[in-house]
């Protein structure tokens, strides 16, 4: 796939109580253009979250791109670095201990835009000195603010 245009995607997810109101936030950035983009659930999961952040990022893509995808979520990079998720795929979606894949309705359309994409995942240090991933982090828990129920 190449002479596909370059995106950068920084993504991350935050929950306040696992499980309980969560956020997730992204920036695409591609040539110029910058797009912030953030949303919640009033319960949900952390990792429901970050990767629903990489979802929503390369869902907003109109057409192919080839895409690096900045996480702090070492659950979401491991899962395609150390090609965890082509093996739940080809288990039917259960681990090695015959156990359930947890999040795999997210896990299956994260694989169905990797299909779309070509993408290469990079994991970062979260609450660092890496000012996208702050931005991000900071989106996402805008998204809590607004989907936390109130007595």
């Amino acid at each position: 796939m190449s002479g596909l245009k370059r995106v950068t995607l920084y993504t991350d997810g935050a929950c306040s109580g696992n499980p309980g109101a969560g956020g997730w936030g992204c920036v695409l950035i591609c040539g110029g253009n910058r797009l912030e983009l953030s949303g919640g659930e009033a319960e949900t999961t952390n990792n429901r979250m970050e990767l629903t952040a990489v979802i929503q990022g390369l869902e907003r893509l109109k057409y192919p791109c080839r895409v690096d995808v900045y996480s702090d979520s070492a659950y979401v990079v491991n899962a395609f670095v150390q090609n965890w998720l082509e093996g739940w795929a080809r288990s039917n979606w259960r681990k090695a201990d015959n156990k359930p894949v947890l999040n795999d309705d997210l896990w299956k359309r994260l694989l169905d835009l990797t299909r779309v994409h070509e993408v290469v995942f990079h994991k970062v240090k979260g609450h660092a000195d890496n000012e996208l991933n702050n931005r991000c982090d900071e989106l996402a828990r805008g998204g809590i603010e607004k989907n936390q129920t109130k007595p």
